[in-house]
């Protein structure tokens, strides 16, 4: 709320309604009411906000104090461009007492001529935006919070791109009442473009400069930006090397034209361990653990390794990376790991041993890209069929996040998309070429209705189908796949009634919840989907449920209440997680 060449005022509505009340209690706490003839909320706004409580007044009080608030109205007026606005007055008894204000604003002040410009380095650089827009223009209303705003506006910028000697050669808004007109003069004079100076890091670290600079977004020299510095101690926070970062880059210290950046940094402790339990209807109760080795020598590599533990799946991983450059996002990883599963109500299982490098890289589009090359060992058994599978395969995979938050997001999408191959000319049992995509989206309607969608689709092509091993073929059924139906259920046979797998997947989801608290919503779904061999006219499975969504503070937890239309099944599902 504003008023010209006043002190301005807020109020908040929810405190001032409530302290209301409270008076109208017990204290005879007057009211304010403001009456505007035509109507117009901004106006009633701002005459609202500038007079403000009027505190514990009787009637004789609020008499007194009615010039007062009459003046301070035709102010906010004129801070919207009213000069000409006529105001009365009337104080009504009761408890509590009235006073009621009537406005008519008459007409608006309008602007007549109109010059905001920036002058010397600042004019020939994209980034510096000038003010302008409709409401700045000849004709448009006067409004003294706009003046103000396009002033703050340029400084703000001088400030943030390094100009740090600009100022205003002329500034004036000149108002002529009875002619109803007004003209705005900005005139901005931006001076030198200060410059980065050489990143000075101080702090007792065990890493080379050499690496600390690969995470400076800038050369020495470069143009101030306070955007590159907000970059430089996001590129170090984001490490996990430090429990502390603060950047310095005051222009008070600059020398000449050139602005020094100090680095200090604190280290965190070299290592941590982590162990976690869940459990979800897909896989039970599960165990966690993770140990992690934040930087193993002065080039910032590390190492780690995980386990999870649960009645159908145990496996345990080891890592090591070693940074790329950009040091904060790419990597290239060397991992291995050992992995027994055995399948939900089926007798098929499977031992697997995997090693190889992966590249992972942040594209300019936001992408995360990752080639890997994996050399993998598995023992399978589908009933008393058993077999082995070794295979070399170099792959690709894309994924994009967009989300408004990283654990309850209201709106957003992910796309993941992956792809391997096997030749038996590259040390393969079978020449083989496997592939999967998923899509997930959700938006928000009117804040409280949700509409969550899902779709995967997967296919292995072989000519050697029996070679190829239950970890890159497809199940459906689950809390994550077709609900209503068993983890992994779906899925072609063999003659002992054992799901082996298929070699073609696709899966889709819709879902619609509808807010009920903060932190709780109802939810009901459709799932559709099967894992299968044949390409022609698949026979896939549909479930269809309810349930209820509880946000906590590592994400949506979901209790699920689901029936299989195909077998008429009932069953319960757990799970919790982001729901992107």
């Amino acid at each position: 709320m504003l008023a010209s060449g006043a002190m301005r005022v807020s109020i908040h509505t929810g405190t001032f309604l409530g302290l209301l009340l409270c008076g109208s209690a017990v204290f005879a706490q007057a009211r304010l009411e403001v009456r505007v003839e035509p109507d117009n909320a901004d106006l009633r706004g701002n005459i609202g906000g500038y007079i403000g409580e009027l505190g514990e007044r009787d009637e004789q009080a609020l008499r007194r104090l009615a010039p007062a608030a009459e003046e301070q109205a035709r102010r906010a007026a004129e801070a919207l461009g009213y000069y000409h606005a006529e105001v009365a007055s009337e104080v009504r008894p009761g408890t509590p007492p009235t006073l009621s204000l009537r406005v008519s604003p008459g007409e608006p002040v309008r602007l007549r001529h109109v010059e905001i410009r920036v002058e010397g380095p600042a004019a020939q650089l994209g980034a510096f935006h000038v003010p302008q827009g409709r409401r700045l223009r000849p004709g448009a209303q006067l409004n003294h919070g706009r003046y103000e705003s396009a002033k703050k506006l340029i400084q703000n910028q001088a400030s943030r791109l390094g100009f740090f000697t600009g100022r205003f050669t002329r500034q004036r808004l000149f108002v002529d009442p009875a002619a109803g007109v007004a003209d705005i003069e900005l005139v901005y004079a931006s001076g030198p473009r200060f410059r980065l100076g050489e990143v000075l890091f101080e702090g007792d670290t065990p890493f080379d400069e050499a690496f600390l600079r690969r995470m400076v977004p800038f050369e020495a020299g470069a143009p101030y930006d306070a955007d590159l510095i907000a970059k430089l101690q996001q590129n170090l926070q984001g490490r996990n090397y430090f429990q502390g970062v603060q950047v310095d880059a005051s222009p008070a210290a600059a020398r000449g034209e050139v602005v020094p950046v100090v680095v200090r940094l604190q280290m965190r402790k070299p290592h941590s361990f982590g162990i976690g339990a869940g459990f979800s209807t897909d896989v039970g109760p599960r165990g966690r653990a993770n140990w992690t080795r934040y930087w193993a020598n002065a080039q910032g590599h590390s190492y780690g390794t995980e386990m999870e533990l649960s009645q159908p799946k145990q496996n345990v991983g080891l890592w090591y990376d070693v940074p790329l450059d950009p040091p904060m996002t790419d990597k290239l990883r060397f991992a291995g790991g050992y992995q027994f599963q055995e399948l939900a109500n089926t007798d098929t299982r499977s031992r697997l041993l995997k090693i190889g490098p992966e590249w992972h890289r942040l594209l300019d589009n936001g992408w995360q890209q990752v080639f890997s090359l994996r050399w993998q060992d598995e023992e399978f058994r589908y009933g008393d069929d058993n077999g082995t599978s070794t295979l070399l395969l170099p792959g690709v995979a894309y994924s994009y996040l967009k989300s408004d938050h990283p654990l309850d997001p209201s709106r957003g999408y992910r796309l993941q998309v992956e792809m391997a191959a096997a030749s038996e000319a590259l040390l393969s049992d079978a020449n083989l070429l496997y592939g999967t995509v998923m899509l997930k989206g959700l938006t928000t309607l009117a804040g409280r209705h949700r509409l969550l969608g899902r779709l995967q689709g997967g296919g292995n092509f072989t000519d050697q189908y029996t070679t190829v091993p239950p970890s890159l073929r497809f199940f459906a059924g689950g809390d994550q796949s077709v609900r209503g139906y068993d983890y992994q259920t779906l899925s072609p046979t063999n003659s002992d009634g054992d799901h082996v797998g298929g070699r073609y997947l696709i899966a889709g989801s819709l879902e619609y919840q509808y807010t009920l608290q903060d932190k709780w919503r109802i939810a009901t779904f459709v799932d559709q989907g099967n894992a299968f061999n044949s390409e022609i006219s698949p026979h896939l499975k549909t479930g269809v449920g309810f349930g209820v969504r509880w946000v906590s503070p590592v994400g949506p937890l979901r209790v699920d209440l689901a029936r299989g239309l195909d077998d008429n099944s009932v069953r319960l599902h757990f799970s919790m997680g982001p729901e992107l």
